[in-house]
Formats: C-alpha cells, structure tokens, sequence
C-alpha cells in the first residue's frame, strides 16, 4: 500500500472530525517538495479558466452580434417595409394618374387618380390596354414613338388626347418609363398622366386673346400682319396680285359720343358680321382697332383685272355697310329699345405683288387711300397712287400749322349779309377764316374737313361761338347795330358734347350777348343720329331765347314728321338749288316746295347763294323773303361789314 500524500484539504477534515495525525493508524507524516507542481496546476487551472473564460466571452460576443443582426435586421425589414408603404400610399394618394402594365400593355395597377380622372373603377381597369382610353384624335406617329422608345429602354413623355368612360374628352400629358427586374431586363411600363385641359384651354384663351379682337373675334393687327406677309408670299411665288383694303366707318366718334360706348360697340359687331358675309373664303377680314377693318384679297388677276375685283369687293362691302343697322336706344326708358343709325365708310386699296414693298408699307398706302377717300366726300372709296405721299406729307404739315394757329390765335370772322325782301340788313353769317402768318388766307374748305377729323372743330368751334358772342354783345349797345341776328354754323360733334347747353348759356352770360339775336345753324344729317338728345338741347337753348336755322335744306333726308319734331325757327335753301332755279325745273320745284313747307309748319325760309337779281325776284314770288350771296354781298370783315351801314348800303330793319 503506497501512502498518500497529506494534502491541505486532508488536514482540514481531520481537524473538522477532532482527529489529529497520531491518531490515524499508519499516517504517516512526510514533508515533500509539492511547490513546483502546485505551480505547475495553478497554471494548469489559469489556463484553463482562462480558455473557458475566452470561449465563454465569445460566445456571449456570438450571442450578443447574432442579436444585434437579428435586431438590425428586423429593423431594415421593418423600414424597408415602411418606406413601401410610404411609397405605395404616394402613388396611390398622388393627384397625378399612375398606371402600370406589363409589356403586353396590360394592366396591372392604376392609382386612385386614374380613377377618378378617366372613371374607370379598378375591375375595369385591371387587365385591360390603356387604349381603352383612346380618343382616335392622337396622331398614329405619336404612338409610333412612344413604342419606339420605350421597348429601346428610354423614357417618352407627350400630349395624349383621350376619352373618358363618360365619353368627354380631356387632354393630358404623358411620362412613360420602363421598369426592370433585379437582372436588368424590362419587366413593366410605368406611366404618369396629368390631365392638362384646363392649361391648355387657358393657353388657348391667351393664345386668342393675342391674335384676336376681344369685341368682334377678328383678327387683330398682329394676326393680320402675319396673314398679309403670307399673302404677299404666296402671290410672290405663284405670280400672282392681292388687295389690302383698309375701311374706316364714317362719323364713327360722333356716335360713340352721343349714344354711348354700347351703341358704338354693337355697331362694331353688326360691322364685322357683314363684312365677313361678303367675303369669299380664304380672304382675311381683321380689325386694326376703333371703327378701322382690314381685308386681305388673295389670288385676284393680274395688271387691271385685280384693281377691277379689288374694287367689285369694296363697292360690295360699302353697300352692305349702307343698309340701316338697329342700334341700341339710350333714351328708352328700360334700355331695350332700338332706332335705326345709318353708316356709311371710307375706303382705301392698294395692291400688291408680294415683291415690294413691306408689309408695313403697304399698311400705310392703304391707309394714305383711306384718307383720301375721306377728302372726297367720304362714302367712297380711293386707290393708292405714289402722288397720294406728298398730299399725306402736306395734310400731316396742315394739321401741326392748325394746331398751332389755335394756340396763337390766327383765325377770324367773315361776315356775310343776310337781308329781307326790301333790302334791309337783319344780320349775317359768320364764317370762320384762318389768316397763316405765310400762307396768307388760308380756304375754310381745305382745314374745317382737317379740323372735324381729328378733333380740333371743338376748340376752333367754341371760338367762333364766343367771338360771336362778344360782337353781339357789342351792337347790343349801340342803336343802328343792336337789331342784327348772327348767325353761327355748329359742327354735329360741337352739338353732340354733352354739357354744350352749358357752354352756350356760360358764354351767353359772360359776353352779356343778347341770345334772342343768336341763332344757330345745324345741318340735317347731324340731327339724323340721336334725335332725341338733339331736340332736348334745342329746347333747352331755345327756352333762352335762341333760335335755330335748319342749314343746306333739301340735300339730307328730311320728313315732315322728322320736321315737326324739331323746334325750328327758319329753313335755309341749299344754294344748290338756288344756282339753277332759272334754269333747271327741279330746282324750281324743289325751291317752291321748300318755301311752301316752310309756310306750312310757320317758319321763316332764307335762300342762300343768291347771285342776281332775277333769282331774288323768283324766290321773293314763291313766298321767300330772306336771302343771302354775292348778289348782295362776299362774307367780309368786322369793319367792311360795318362801314356797309355807315355808307347807307343797306336800310336798317
């Protein structure tokens, strides 16, 4: 039996148990060198600690980043699965239409704006060809190039006219891209659809509204300009002749001063609508603005025979512009009456070749014909002549010296006589005349047409009105004068401002004129146009004493009712008529008639033009008891007409 050693946990249970090491039979007590293997196992366990230590760490490390990834991991699925759904509540809630299809082109998915905007539910969508939406007004290359490009892996985006389940139709722009798979092969179409409708009808509305007249739906300057250049191309190319003709209504401002914007504006419309009936298809009809149109005649004859058709045109549209129009009644009661106007235009052609000159410059010619048609008598219409340059040259110098005669005062009055059957002076006529510091005397026939044109007659006419005025003003105080009548001639625009009642009765007050000696001169066809504002100003005028001489009767459109309406003191015979009464029966006629009608309705008749004796005598025998012309005397001035009753000339009344 070998011995054992004694170890420290030997001792330690002998002594738990009392015993001591004599008392153990065969203990034996033996010292041995035990420190280099209690080293040696000390180290043993360390490192056996150690490596349990090592594994035990690892494992948990293990256990630890198996946890982390899986928490990561559970964390991406979760984002990931978030970012979808945030992605699919997108598309799905977008107001932009999203469709998908495959790469047949049927359908997979549509979005709830797909929905709503083409009424198709998803069940009639899913499975179906989008071309279910087709209108059949899309262009066929549209769709070639979409295919085109999106089975060649490019994106395509366009306008697409399309139809809904309802049947109406919306325009709408299209993104088509492909989708690929995780190899990269295209797999799916993905398309977005925004409807544009209401951007393209506003881009339509813009789009007119700058090529188009917003009152007659014309075509504007701008248009037109691009209409003319196309047609001086065409005749250029294909050796052929147009006309632009440019038409101006006649006394247009008159009209929109005295009845108002609306009556002007229904005038302009009604305007339009003829014109454009009288034109052939193909011809352009555009309004440059105000009461100016423009047609463009294309494809007419060459050399004379496009100056013929040019003006079988023209004379058919002024026929046309002739017939009465109903306009607006601003003096019914509830604003829905109507009284007839009639219109009449001016018209100025020129031709073209498409070789020369410019647009613009042929703009101008017509326009230089246009006034020149004006000149004549208006109602008429004129061809543009080279020669027409240097008469546009010289009435553009007129009207700068008019203006400029206002300002320095250059006008003066002429008096004309007017006697009674025993040659007693009762008064005169006043006429303008305008002494030009170079020119000399300048003929109220070349500038009162220039001054009723643009406007100046207002100015120049107050002039007149007060200048006669203050010589009234002046006989009144002295015996041999004070029993002269004056009589003024108004223009219609000077008798169509709204406060000329005013104006007359201020200048009445301020010269201290008697106004029983004033008396005005309107013609008939100022009176035509707004009869009813026209009668309430004479009324009112004549309440104050003033009178009222109905000038160049028998050249309008007098009625006997027209007549009996207007508060009229005297008719004047045209000299028209007076030339001739000798000689013409007509003229006698119309002369016997005139005074008979006068006799009739208890108005004074005076003969104007009267050059010689035997037509006094003729008219003194038909009953007309007052005259004035050359037999008697020419219009002079202030001091001649005075002198006349200084030297005895004429017997006062």
């Amino acid at each position: 039996m070998l011995p054992l050693p004694v170890t420290q946990e030997c001792l330690k249970c002998h002594n738990n148990q009392d015993y001591q090491i004599g008392d153990i039979r065969g203990g034996l007590a033996a010292s041995l060198p035990l420190t280099p293997h209690l080293l040696a196992e000390e180290k043993r366990r360390s490192y056996l600690s150690l490596s349990h230590g090592l594994i035990w760490l690892a494992g948990l490390a293990g256990i630890l980043l198996v946890y982390r990834r899986q928490r990561q991991h559970a964390s991406q699925q979760r984002k990931t699965h978030q970012e979808l759904l945030k992605l699919s509540q997108a598309v799905e809630q977008s107001p932009i239409a999203t469709v998908i299809t495959n790469l047949r082109g049927d359908i997979e998915y549509v979005n709830a704006a797909f929905v709503d905007n083409t009424g198709y539910s998803r069940s009639d969508s899913i499975g179906q060809n989008p071309r279910i939406l087709n209108a059949g007004k899309t262009p066929a290359a549209t769709f070639d190039d979409m295919w085109q490009r999106i089975t060649h892996g490019q994106t395509w985006e366009g306008e697409l006219i399309n139809r809904r389940k309802n049947g109406s139709e919306y325009t709408e722009w299209g993104k088509i891209s492909p989708i690929r798979d995780a190899d990269g092969q295209i797999s799916h179409y993905l398309a977005v659809k925004e409807d544009i409708t209401r951007r393209k009808q506003a881009e339509e509305e813009i789009s007119h509204l700058a090529f188009f007249d917003q009152l007659t739906d014309l075509p504007n300057r701008r248009l037109m300009m691009d209409r003319l250049a196309q047609a001086m191309s065409g005749c250029a190319r294909f050796k052929r002749q147009g006309a632009l003709l440019l038409i101006d209504l006649d006394d247009f401002k008159t009209l929109n001063d005295t009845q108002g914007h609306a009556s002007g504006d229904a005038l302009l419309r009604e305007t339009s609508t003829r014109l454009q009936a009288s034109l052939r298809e193909g011809d352009t009809l555009a309004r440059l603005g105000g009461d100016e149109f423009v047609v463009i005649l294309k494809d007419l004859g060459a050399g004379s025979q496009a100056a013929i058709e040019a003006e079988n045109v023209a004379g058919k549209l002024r026929a046309w512009l002739r017939q009465p129009y109903l306009l607006p009644d601003p003096s019914s009661g509830d604003g829905s009456g109507q009284r007839p106007y009639y219109c009449t235009a001016s018209i100025g052609i020129t031709l073209f070749d498409g070789l020369s000159p410019a647009a613009d410059e042929l703009l101008k010619r017509a326009e230089t014909a246009m006034y020149q048609a004006k000149a004549a008598g208006r109602d008429s219409l004129r061809f543009f002549d080279p020669e027409m340059q240097t008469s546009v040259a010289a009435r553009a110098a007129l009207e700068s010296a008019l203006r400029k005669a206002i300002t320095d005062e250059q006008f003066l009055l002429h008096y004309q006589p007017q006697v009674d059957a025993a040659g007693r002076l009762t008064g005169a006529e006043v006429l303008i005349r305008w002494q030009h510091p170079q020119r000399g005397m300048v003929s109220p026939g070349e500038f009162i047409p220039l001054a009723e044109e643009t406007g100046l007659i207002l100015p120049i006419g107050h002039w007149v009105l007060q200048t006669a005025c203050e010589q009234l003003a002046a006989w009144a105080g002295r015996p041999q004068t004070a029993h002269l009548n004056l009589a003024v001639n108004v223009s219609a625009r000077q008798f169509s401002l709204p406060n000329l009642v005013e104006q007359v009765l201020a200048l009445i007050a301020q010269t201290g004129a008697p106004p029983e000696r004033l008396k005005l001169e309107l013609t008939e066809s100022m009176l035509l146009d707004n009869t009813s504002d026209m009668i309430a100003k004479m009324h009112a005028l004549k309440a104050h004493g003033i009178s009222f001489s109905l000038d160049d009767f028998g050249t309008g459109y007098s009625s006997l009712s027209y007549l009996k309406r207007l508060p009229l003191d005297q008719l004047k015979i045209d000299q028209s008529f007076v030339r001739d009464v000798l000689d013409d029966p007509n003229d006698a006629a119309i002369a016997r008639t005139i005074v008979a009608l006068g006799q009739s309705l208890g108005l004074a008749v005076i003969a104007e033009g009267v050059e010689t004796a035997a037509q006094r005598d003729f008219l003194a025998a038909q009953g007309c008891l007052n005259y004035q012309g050359y037999f008697f005397s020419r219009p002079l001035p202030l001091a001649a007409f005075e002198q006349l009753l200084t030297d005895g000339a004429f017997m006062p009344a």
